[in-house]
């Protein structure tokens, strides 16, 4: 039996609200499958997640933790996850649309209270939660899914000036580059990358000058590579990074990388056996978080990778089909959101599996919707939802309704 919503959205006159009453198809209301692989995902998260905390524990660090407490609390982030998903899921994209400035600007508030002693939470070093008391709550997380909106709806008001440096790409470009000094501050350089490709990628979309498109990106690349030459931390990393078996890395620098590269070796074709990884007991750091890709590696093998490799491929394609449907009905700026959308997902996700597998630098990114966190699990149901959100708009549109 499809799915129906029990009830219209905007206002009573019905100028913003969706006519279910026009059916003329049999048409799904929302896509099964893109529901199916999320949840899959997030399941299979838990579990590797319960599988490279167990042993925890066994440290000073976490003596105090219960072998289920990183378990237990997933499985919270979940259930809270899905439920933000389903209030999501109501709000039409006409809302988001109107609200995509003010989210951007109070989120960027949030961006500085995390930086003010006594509010902001620092962890191994760095500056980048707010304490919800039950929770940690970061903000940066939330600047990804909010610069989504917020580009789509820039591109779609100055859509005429898309070939203009001064009134199409200027105003966005200081806008960007206002929240990377505030998430430098942090540091969280690893976001920042995420959130300019997202900026960057709906700009291109939009249809911004290829010319000035081609000049920025060459500016971008440059400006971080200069982040990276006078910082002496990250410069260490990333020439470690270029030979961690080297003499002196492998322990230091590196000691992250080789350790996620021996587990992926030992996990061979078909790995280990779920909990049969011996890099979890103490020798992977942040195996439940940044490296949980090698967990994965060493207990499921490479079968296990590939399997989650394209469920993720799957869903990247699928926002991308979602958004050129939008376009091509006419509603542009959800078609836009809906590629952001699978930019930001494809973005962090290659990026945590480079790092993994020792494509890229190391760098503090999570695997979007399997690894542990409260804030990063809900921030990605809540995009994904506005996702489901533009395709059910889009079957409405097929059907003969009306938004």
């Amino acid at each position: 039996m499809p799915f129906q919503l029990p009830f219209r959205f905007g206002s009573s006159s019905g100028s913003t609200a969706i006519d279910s009453r026009a059916r003329p198809s049999k048409m799904m209301e929302y896509d099964q499958l893109l529901v199916w692989v999320v949840l899959i995902l997030m399941l299979l998260g838990m579990v590797m997640v319960y599988s490279a905390s167990i042993a925890l524990p066994d440290s000073p660090k976490y003596a105090a933790y219960k072998n289920n407490y990183f378990l237990v609390r997933q499985a919270i982030f979940i259930t809270v996850a899905v439920l933000a998903a389903l209030f999501i899921f109501r709000v039409p994209i006409a809302t988001w649309q109107r609200s995509a400035p003010y989210l951007f600007i109070g989120t960027l508030v949030l961006l500085v209270l995390v930086l003010i002693p006594g509010l902001g939470v620092s962890v191994n070093g760095g500056r980048r939660w707010l304490s919800l008391k039950v929770f940690n709550f970061q903000p940066s997380e939330m600047m990804k899914v909010v610069m989504v909106l917020y580009a789509a709806d820039y591109t779609v008001r100055k859509q005429e000036y898309m070939h203009k440096l001064t009134k199409g790409f200027m105003p966005m470009a200081l806008a960007v580059s206002f929240v990377g000094m505030l998430l430098l501050l942090e540091p969280d350089l690893g976001a920042f990358g995420v959130i300019v490709c997202i900026a960057m990628g709906i700009l291109f979309l939009g249809g911004i000058n290829a010319i000035w498109f081609g000049g920025i990106g060459a500016m971008l690349v440059t400006i971080f590579v200069t982040i990276i030459a006078l910082s002496p931390f990250r410069r260490a990393r990333f020439f470690a990074y270029l030979n961690p078996w080297e003499e002196g890395n492998a322990q230091d620098k590196a000691y992250q990388l080789t350790h996620s590269l021996i587990a992926f070796g030992r996990g061979e074709f078909f790995g280990q056996g779920l909990g049969g990884s011996l890099e979890k007991l103490h020798y992977l750091p942040e195996a439940h978080t940044d490296f949980l890709m090698a967990v994965i590696g060493e207990e499921l093998g490479l079968a296990g990778v590939l399997v989650v490799v394209a469920m993720f491929y799957w869903l990247i394609k699928r926002a991308f089909d979602i958004g050129r449907q939008a376009i091509a009905i006419d509603q542009t700026f959800a078609g836009l959101v809906a590629k952001g959308i699978g930019i930001w997902i494809g973005v962090q996700t290659f990026i945590n599996m480079g790092v993994n597998l020792g494509l890229l630098p190391t760098k503090g990114l999570t695997l979007p919707l399997m690894s542990y966190g409260g804030t990063g699990i809900v921030i990605n149901c809540v995009g994904l939802a506005v996702l489901l959100r533009i395709d059910y708009e889009n079957r409405v549109l097929m059907r003969g309704g009306r938004v």
